[in-house]
């Protein structure tokens, strides 16, 4: 049974600060609310989100295969007076979709592009971030079909869909001999109205996340009712 949960963290406490800072040390933290996901398969399967509205409103959205313990994190990030966090079995809302709907959506996500092999070079071609608004939202409408939705195309995508929080986050991997002890990440945060043409797709998207960097902290999409 999938899980969508969410976690209000505390902006006040050093240790928000540092999972912050660190999409792995984030992702430990989520996994170490998963111990029943300790394998490296299961932890693919755990996608995560921060959303910082506010200085003082920082929500994590998490989906998982089962449900969570958020006990610890909260312990070093939360609010330990009110130690509770949302979630909900997922799939109930997931049979609801339908084809021709429409919602809001919100999604942090990695948009890259695989530049072409070069003769004599690595046996695949390098992947590059887009870093420009521009580029993002195309990147969002070339994959858009394929997750089963789309977005506007026309001069009204800059409202529909908007691209916020464009940074790049570098920090440390725990995997220093493999010779790349640092990680450069290039995150985007869109924002907007999509309409669902492939209900199945969408499911799997929505559970298995889009696009690449899902383990820190990237491709995990939520939909909410569109305003009257």
């Amino acid at each position: 049974m999938t899980e969508l949960s969410r976690v209000r963290l505390n902006p006040t406490r050093r240790d928000t600060h540092r999972l912050l800072a660190s999409p792995q040390a984030m992702h430990a933290a989520v996994m170490g609310s998963h111990p029943q996901l300790a394998d490296e398969d299961s932890a693919g399967r755990v996608l995560w989100r921060v959303d910082q509205a506010k200085t003082h409103d920082i929500q994590l959205y998490v989906v998982s295969p089962s449900a969570p313990d958020f006990t610890g994190l909260i312990e070093q990030a939360g609010w330990p007076s009110q130690p509770q966090w949302d979630s909900t079995a997922y799939e109930p809302f997931l049979d609801r979709l339908a084809a021709g709907q429409a919602w809001r959506f919100r999604l942090t996500a990695n948009p890259v592009r695989v530049l072409p092999k070069q003769p004599g070079g690595p046996r695949r071609g390098r992947v590059s971030p887009h870093l420009t608004a521009d580029q993002q939202r195309e990147w969002l409408v070339k994959h858009a079909r394929s997750w089963g939705f789309e977005v506007a195309t026309d001069e009204t995508f800059g409202v529909l869909s908007e691209v916020s929080e464009r940074h790049t986050v570098s920090f440390g991997r725990r995997e220093a001999e493999a010779g790349r002890s640092r990680v450069s990440l290039s995150r985007a945060s869109f924002a907007g109205l999509l309409t669902v043409v492939a209900p199945s797709a969408l499911r799997t998207a929505l559970v298995g996340g889009m696009g690449r960097a899902k383990a820190y902290g990237c491709g995990l999409m939520t939909l909410a009712p569109p305003r009257s």
